[in-house]
């Protein structure tokens, strides 16, 4: 029989964290609540429900990021396949090697023959493109022409599904008639090859301002029929010259109504939910994305209060560094994830996370 202190000891180890899967999801085990405590989160994050995880509960498009690196979320991709209708590795980049010449680099990252059981579309980056570069190939069609042949060719050689653009924000607010005519040509070749594309777009009401952001319903409206599905980046709110939340809710509404106040093509935006969150240092503005692993730390070493802002529809908590002062944490839970889902349903949208290693394993119930 177990003496007093061996049951004891059973009793605090239990306390830490539960490696076994449940029968149950998260709503069944009432851990969807605005009021967790630090211990529950600490003792259930890593139980995901092992019954359902091939089930989906949101109807919409899933896109989830992955990078090469964080290995978790490849993890993540296989136990969850059937919750994700599409899946980014972020590893790709095309750099412009001179006139009509196009190089693609990063593909030493990709996994091979590992994820094959949904559409997989890298994300791809214009690495180390001048001014100048992208000027030279808005000048031209006949570049036009060789980079979007060069991309379809790509995706032919190594069975992918298309590719997730992100280009935008490069340009700052310039160019933007003769980047919308290139993304239109490269999107018309990849439809013509079968192949989706996808645009990551920054938020379309400025964070902290109210001010439109550098992708709004004018380049939308350009767009909208061309592009396959857009990434909408409504994360990052805060700074740490402005704390705060990741992404209030009110905001993320905004961005999406602003877009496409008609819901024209709302099955088209992928409304954008963080996974990792940020720590906030009050000594010198400062601050950190947080994930979930060291998030979960933070949790057993302070065993802060958790606290709900109704507002903005997201928990944070305070703690204190030895000598470094005071720190607020802003990191997602199953409440505020559960929320930001559901107005993605209200709204018509599909949802596009960053990224899958970063959030804990509960997390995917949700889906």
């Amino acid at each position: 029989t177990l003496s007093k202190t061996d049951a004891k000891k059973g009793a605090t180890k239990k306390l830490k964290e539960k490696m076994l899967h449940s029968d149950k999801n998260v709503q069944d085990r009432g851990l969807v609540v605005v009021d967790p405590k630090a211990k529950d989160i600490i003792l259930e994050h890593r139980s995901y429900c092992s019954k359902k995880m091939k089930e989906r509960h949101f109807s919409g498009d899933v896109l989830g990021y992955i990078t090469p690196w964080n290995s978790h979320g490849y993890d993540i991709a296989k136990i969850f396949g059937n919750k994700f209708t599409l899946i980014s590795p972020v590893w790709l980049q095309v750099k412009r090697r001179g006139k009509e010449r196009f190089q693609f680099t990063g593909l030493h990252d990709a996994d091979k023959g590992d994820i094959l059981f949904f559409f997989e579309l890298p994300r791809i980056l214009f690495d180390g493109w001048t001014y100048q570069d992208f000027e030279s190939v808005f000048g031209s069609e006949d570049e036009i022409e060789e980079l979007s042949k060069n991309v379809v060719l790509l995706a032919k050689n190594e069975n992918f599904d298309g590719f997730v653009v992100e280009v935008w924000s490069q340009l700052g607010n310039q160019k933007q008639t003769e980047l919308i005519h290139l993304l239109i040509h490269l999107s018309e070749a990849l439809r013509e090859a079968q192949l989706k594309l996808i645009l990551v777009i920054p938020p379309a009401v400025a964070a902290g301002t109210n001010q439109p952001g550098m992708f709004t319903k004018k380049e939308f409206d350009q767009l909208a029929s061309a592009i396959d599905s857009f990434s909408l980046m409504t994360y990052d709110y805060s700074t740490p010259q402005r704390p705060g939340p990741n992404s209030p809710l009110p905001w993320v509404r905004a961005c999406v109504q602003v877009l496409d106040p008609d819901s024209k093509w709302r099955n088209k935006i992928l409304l954008g939910l963080n996974f990792y969150g940020m720590d906030y240092s009050a000594l010198g503005a400062s601050g950190e994305p947080i994930l979930g692993s060291r998030y979960v730390e933070t949790l057993k070493e302070h065993k802060p209060k958790i606290v709900w802002d109704e507002q903005i529809a997201e928990h944070y908590f305070e703690y204190k560094r030895n000598k470094g002062g005071k720190h607020a944490v802003f990191y997602p839970t199953l409440k505020s994830i559960q929320l930001r889902l559901e107005l993605a349903k209200e709204l018509g949208t599909g949802i596009s996370i960053w990224e899958l290693g970063q959030g804990l394993d509960y997390f995917y119930d949700l889906l």
